[in-house]
Formats: structure tokens, C-alpha cells, sequence
């Protein structure tokens, strides 16, 4: 519990941190193994972008005079940047299980592309985008949007009550 205290104590710190983990796991997922993002990966990514900007602003205000009320609504705003990526990847998620469609966004060719695809593709080339309702990895079951989805979830709890108890305080 005391642990849990300090998590919460420094929140929109370890709220970066962590951000910025989960976008190095995925950048390393596409550069290391292969694995090009969807159209709902890259969804799920700028939860962790907007995270990281917000937990940003909250750090320096901390350093002034609003740090009481910026560390409130900052978790707050926290919550509903981590929700945000809760719901593109148990969106994402339930689609790979066939629960409900992707969107029309989303290719459902299931063809697999590399970075080179993308580049090109960037460029003004040709190149597939990878299916969104298939999961290209899995883990204990689960593929990268359902990890994302339950880290997602949790990060968004967590925010909910770092803002609860700055309000307390």
C-alpha cells in the first residue's frame, strides 16, 4: 500500500515514464520484429503521445503556484487520455476476436507489411496497410491491443484515483 502511495504521490512522473515505455515496446515491436501498425495501432499510440504531453505540463506547473490544481485536473485529463486508448484497443481487441467490425479504416487483407512498405507508402509508393481485426502476436492469449487495452485500463484507474486524492488533500 505504501508503494502504491509513492506511485500516486509522483503519478503524472510515472504516468510519462510509462507512456513512454509502452511507445518504445511498440516502436520496437515495428522496427525489431516486423510488425507495421494498423490504422487503430496508431490510434492507440497517440493516447500515449497526448499522455506524455499532459503528464509534461503537469510536471512543470508543479513547479508553480497552480501545482495543486494543475496535478488535479492533470490526473483527471490523465484518465481520459489513457480511457481513450482503453477504447481504441479493446475496440481493436474485440475486432480480432470477431466480437464486432473493425473500422472501414482498417484493411482487412491481412496482408503483412515492413517498414520499407511504409516508406514507400509515405513517399507517394504503394504498400499495404495491415488488417486491424488480426492480431499479428500474442501473448498468455492475449495480442498487443489486448495487453494495451488491460495496461490502458489500469493506467486510467490509476488516474482517476491520483486525482481523487489530490482533491483530498
Amino acid at each position: 500500500m505504501e508503494a502504491l502511495s509513492a506511485i500516486l504521490k509522483r503519478w503524472p512522473l510515472v504516468a510519462l515514464v510509462v507512456s513512454a515505455a509502452m511507445l518504445a515496446a511498440a516502436h520496437g515491436f515495428e522496427t525489431f520484429g516486423h510488425l507495421a501498425p494498423c490504422h487503430m495501432c496508431l490510434k492507440q499510440r497517440e493516447a500515449y503521445w497526448i499522455a506524455m504531453a499532459i503528464a509534461a505540463v503537469v510536471i512543470a506547473l508543479g513547479m508553480t503556484p497552480l501545482k495543486d490544481r494543475g496535478a488535479r485536473i492533470g490526473c483527471a485529463a490523465l484518465a481520459i487520455a489513457f480511457g481513450y486508448g482503453a477504447y481504441w484497443a479493446g475496440w481493436q481487441a474485440g475486432a480480432e476476436w470477431k466480437w464486432w467490425a473493425a473500422p472501414a479504416t482498417c484493411a482487412s487483407t491481412g496482408v503483412r507489411v515492413t517498414i520499407a512498405d511504409l516508406k514507400a507508402l509515405m513517399a507517394g509508393g504503394g504498400g499495404a496497410t495491415p488488417a486491424c481485426d488480426k492480431a499479428p502476436w500474442a501473448f498468455l492469449g492475449l495480442s498487443m491491443a489486448g495487453w494495451n487495452f488491460v495496461v490502458s485500463v489500469a493506467l486510467a484507474a490509476l488516474s482517476v484515483v491520483a486525482a481523487a486524492r489530490r482533491r483530498d488533500a
